[in-house]
């Protein structure tokens, strides 16, 4: 159902609060692709405000565009100085030769060669997972499911043991949620986060990543090459442009697989999830094809929208849905409204599992920031459904779904649910 618009005066994506109901976010993308589909958003200090990029082809033509809208002054919403950017970029904040050349390190890791080899380990995991939970009969889907199984697969990767699991969940909890009082050490909006402000998203448990990455880097260096874990290919192979990761290209680079690695797929899992509870006659189609299962998690990552924004920063004066954006002008990419942008998807409001032509953006479509881990991801909520949609006769809530306190990670924190099996 088309969601009420919100009066362009009351929206505002700075403020937090408005993405903590599951509602409001998509009262403002209605409104601003309809009425200022490239809006100024206003920001409290010391930030200074942005263009906020609504409609689905204005965000394709910023995300494919580097040399315009470059990703090298940082992807979130907070306003850096150089030496913060020397420290803290990650391949995120690269763009280039440079970038290509470190996305290179791992493409084949994340191809379908190397995917398809861990089919058959994804399906153990998955039934050990939902043995697990299913055995309790009422649960928190998010802790015993969606988040359990993808930082299984990270661990995997990672070659790390089964046991640290739960560090890199919390981890990740504490680093994206870095606007949330659950989650966060430090939050970023307070005075005490100009402590780390050197460090990524200012959380002091970037540290613990770093120096947990560091003892593996330590351990795998100097490898014969047989080593295909992603730790062993990061500190034993060159770059294509022949220059090597420094220590501190190596902690960025991890502490991105630590948290890019869980994160995304947790949060599509969880949303799709509730989805299927919300809208029983997708499920019951499901459950009869499973044929539509590969569809469908098309339609997981369209409705799910992990990601809620993606932020450049225009190199050059430049005109973009008929508003002048000067040089230096955060411009943020909202993939949550390009997914529900009418003018590409059929009565995008309606969660769909047989939609067809689902060109959503969760992953950056066509652009060279396209999510490395894309077919990984995929592939892992491919199987999560086909594995527990024929165990299941019901899957009921029992309790309240909190949202995670961000207007960049649109994450559900837990999903309390009760399940009879088939």
């Amino acid at each position: 159902m088309t969601p009420e618009p919100l009066p362009l005066a009351d929206v505002d994506l700075a403020d937090l609060g408005n993405f903590t109901d599951g509602v409001t976010p998509w009262r403002m993308f209605h409104t601003l692709r309809h009425e200022d589909p490239v809006h100024w958003q206003p920001e409290p200090a010391p930030n200074s405000g942005f263009w906020a990029v609504t409609r689905h082809e204005d965000i394709v033509r910023v995300d494919r565009d580097p040399e315009t809208f470059t990703s090298t002054r940082f992807v979130n919403l907070e306003e850096v100085d150089d030496d913060q950017i020397r420290r803290r970029a990650s391949i995120l904040e690269l763009d280039g030769v440079r970038h290509r050349a470190l996305r290179g390190l791992l493409q084949r890791q994340f191809g379908a060669a190397v995917i398809g080899q861990y089919a058959d380990f994804l399906r153990g995991l998955t039934a050990k997972t939902l043995d697990a939970a299913f055995a309790k009969g009422s649960f928190d889907f998010v802790a015993d499911v969606s988040a359990d199984f993808p930082i299984n697969v990270l661990a995997r990767l990672l070659d790390v043991p089964e046991g640290d699991t739960q560090r890199l969940i919390d981890w990740g909890n504490r680093i994206i949620g870095n606007t949330d009082p659950d989650y966060a050490d430090v939050l970023l909006d307070s005075e005490e986060s100009e402590n780390y402000r050197h460090l990524p998203f200012r959380s002091p448990a970037s540290l613990e990543v770093f120096e947990y990455g560091r003892e593996l880097a330590r351990q795998r260096r100097g490898g014969t090459g047989t080593g295909t874990d992603l730790i062993s290919k990061l500190v034993n192979e060159t770059p294509r442009d022949g220059v090597p990761l420094s220590e501190q290209d190596f902690d960025n680079y991890f502490l991105l697989l630590v948290v890019a690695g869980n994160e995304t797929t947790r949060h599509t899992i969880s949303h799709a999830m509730h989805a299927l509870i919300q809208h029983p006659d997708q499920l019951d189609l499901l459950r009869r094809d499973p044929s539509l299962i590969p569809g469908a998690v098309e339609e997981f990552l369209r409705w799910a929208s992990p990601v809620y924004h993606f932020r450049r920063t225009a190199t050059r004066d430049v005109e973009l849905g008929g508003k002048r954006i000067r040089e230096g002008d955060k411009v943020v990419m909202w993939f949550a409204s390009g997914n529900r942008d009418e003018k590409v998807f059929g009565d995008p409001y309606a969660f769909d599992v047989t939609r067809k032509n689902n060109d959503h953006v969760t992953f950056g479509k066509g652009s060279p920031h396209l999510c490395l881990g894309n077919l990984l991801a995929r592939t892992e909520i491919r199987i999560m459904f086909e594995e527990l949609i024929p165990r299941v006769a019901d899957i009921r809530l029992t309790g309240e779904v909190p949202r995670v306190r961000s207007n960049f990670v649109n994450g559900i924190k837990k999903l309390p649910v009760e399940v009879t099996l088939a």
